[in-house]
């Protein structure tokens, strides 16, 4: 976008050395609204550098003439097929009231609109926003913007006081750790078959994929690939738990980003499995408290697993959806 600006507020695009500013402003905002911190200047800066975001046409800075930053926006549609488009808005409170955010909004709505072209002719697209349940000024504002709730996802914890159970796994089964530098496409692929009946997936192209992940992976300053775990037939992946030792909110807790088991080893007894041992390596590391996200309603049961591995619903999180373009639905929305 552009530089413009009205007799309020300067609009432009971000510059990497507003990244800083940037998470300052969320990280203020989402203590206000919500209590607690949720962005760092590393991960903010490693998520934009991802391939593919354009930061010149998909973010949107809002300062005041005197050059105190108000607010700011994001798109992010760097997925292919392109039809679930994200947006993510936000002004400071003391800002609230003076019609900022309906500014930001309808600049998120136009950048959706402008690559509507780039999904499949036939295909329904969506732009989605996401907002913690308890921010009751971010849901009443996307209601009032047109927005409808498409789904509910929770942020599940354990805080473990004692040592998990020892995992009991299927015949035929090991865990280990994921060989780095070596198995990384594997691990892409077995991620991708076990997460096809995720509600909402759309198959990617692979390489593309695997490019964006690892330029993720190699940037972040907290991988370890002692945390990536399998679960082995083998030589095929039954299944995956890709852990990280810390997380923005709270770095003495642990994060399970992807958990999963591929459709012939299911109902085993193999996620459970998964959950002890991955519990297991955070205590003995020191590290007593893990968490994870998770689909409220999930199509394979996932909440019930993670109940019973003793986790427990820390804090729902609501996605809103508005239609940009109508047509066939390519996401994931049943199974058999």
């Amino acid at each position: 976008m552009k530089e413009t600006s009205n007799h309020k507020f300067i609009f432009r695009p971000v510059r990497r050395e507003d990244i800083p500013r940037i998470v300052d402003l969320y990280n203020a905002y989402s203590t206000a609204t919500v209590g607690y911190q949720q962005d760092s200047v590393d991960s903010l800066t490693v998520f934009w550098s991802s391939p593919g975001f354009n930061m010149e046409t998909h973010t949107i800075l809002a300062e005041t003439t005197d050059g105190k930053l108000a607010g700011c926006g994001e798109v992010w549609n760097v997925q292919e097929p392109h039809v679930h488009i994200y947006g993510y808005g936000c002004v400071l409170p003391e800002f609230w009231g003076q019609g900022l955010g309906q500014q930001i909004d309808a600049w998120i709505h136009q950048c959706g609109l402008d690559d509507v072209h780039k999904a499949p002719g036939e295909a329904r697209v969506m732009m989605l926003c996401g907002t913690p349940d308890k921010d009751e000024h971010a849901n009443h504002f996307l209601q009032r913007a047109g927005y409808h709730i498409l789904r509910r996802y929770y942020q599940m914890r354990i805080e473990m006081e004692t040592c998990p159970p020892e995992p009991i796994l299927p015949e035929g089964i090991i865990l280990r750790s994921m060989i780095p530098n070596q198995e990384e496409r594997a691990v892409v692929h077995a991620s991708d078959d076990s997460f096809q009946d995720h509600w909402g997936f759309v198959q990617e192209p692979f390489e593309e994929h695997y490019e964006r992940l690892m330029s993720l992976l190699n940037a972040r300053k907290d991988y370890d690939p002692n945390l990536w775990f399998l679960a082995m037939d083998g030589d095929q992946i039954a299944g995956i738990s890709l852990c990280y030792p810390t997380t923005d909110e709270d770095p003495d807790m642990g994060w399970v980003q992807t958990l999963g088991v591929l459709r012939p080893w299911r109902k085993k007894g193999l996620g459970l499995a998964l959950m002890h041992h991955t519990f297991g390596e955070f205590y003995h590391r020191g590290i007593r408290r893990v968490g994870l996200g998770v689909d409220a309603t999930s199509l394979t049961g996932a909440t019930r697993l993670y109940e019973k591995a003793g986790m427990h619903i820390h804090r729902q999180y609501n996605t809103y959806a508005k239609v940009l373009r109508d047509g066939v639905e390519l996401g994931t929305e049943e199974i058999d």
